[in-house]
């Protein structure tokens, strides 16, 4: 399932509740990422105010990971290059930033050819 988040602050009972989902405990938490009790309590608290590194790891801990979606409002608000655009409609993204613990890949298959043409392709001025 896919969880929107588009401020920090959403951050706070979402990483709470996975990992109560998980009937896991800050402590238990704390001792597969590495760090002290108290940090896992700041970490939920103000989950803005953390490495970027160490939310991911976090995430990772929990079974989630986070997704970056380009929103199509948003690509054709600023005027991307046509490889940027082909590639925009392409793909046809939808959401803001995301987390997920589903199936759904984060990153293209190895070996997957992309839909957009490559970057050696002559450019106009």
């Amino acid at each position: 399932m896919d969880y929107p988040v588009q401020l920090s602050s959403q951050l706070q009972q979402l990483l709470k509740s996975l990992r109560k989902s998980r009937q896991m405990t800050q402590a238990e938490l704390a001792q597969r990422v590495g760090v002290v009790k108290s940090r896992v309590a700041d970490i939920e608290r103000d989950p803005g105010a953390v490495r970027v590194e160490q939310l991911l790891q976090v995430l990772a801990i929990l079974g989630a990971r986070m997704v970056v979606r380009e929103t199509a409002t948003e690509a054709s608000a600023t005027r991307p290059s046509i490889h940027l655009e082909a590639h925009a409609q392409a793909a046809k993204a939808t959401a803001t930033a995301t987390l997920t613990n589903g199936s759904k890949p984060a990153l293209p298959t190895p070996g997957a050819q992309p839909d957009y043409p490559p970057d050696d392709e002559p450019r106009g001025q």
